[in-house]
């Protein structure tokens, strides 16, 4: 699942089992690229987290993170912009850290588009 534009993106790839590959670069300026333990059932919560909060009526900003756990390598927050929403990207290699972290900010993404990525990756996930 890719988020955002060639100049501001994150990238979250299966890489094995249990194992995923999180990437983001900010205009070749801020990168990260790290291996992250999470499980399918953790990303696909994760996916079925966004999915829902896309689908609430209210329009709200909301926040998730791939894993409640304190090493959580990725958490999102959105914010309601025009037809979709903005994200602030908060990545932490080494869980809850608050030394090497990388955050930054992707432009909104239209809603229908969203729900394309994540539902996508939610299907994957599905045994």
């Amino acid at each position: 699942m890719r988020l955002g534009t060639d100049d501001a993106w994150l990238d979250l790839t299966r890489a094995g089992d249990d194992t995923w590959r999180v990437s983001a670069d900010w205009s070749s300026v801020l990168a990260a690229d790290f291996t992250a333990c999470l499980s399918d059932a953790e990303v696909a919560d994760f996916a079925r987290q966004v999915l829902s909060r896309l689908g609430a009526a209210s329009r709200a900003g909301f926040s998730a993170m791939v894993t409640p756990g304190r090493n959580n390598p990725l958490a999102l927050k959105a914010q309601p912009v025009g037809d979709g929403f903005a994200f602030y990207v908060r990545l932490t290699p080494n869980g809850d850290d608050t030394v090497c972290h990388l955050q930054m900010e992707l432009d909104p993404i239209p809603t229908p588009d969203l729900r394309e990525m994540f539902d996508a990756l939610h299907a994957a996930l599905l045994p």
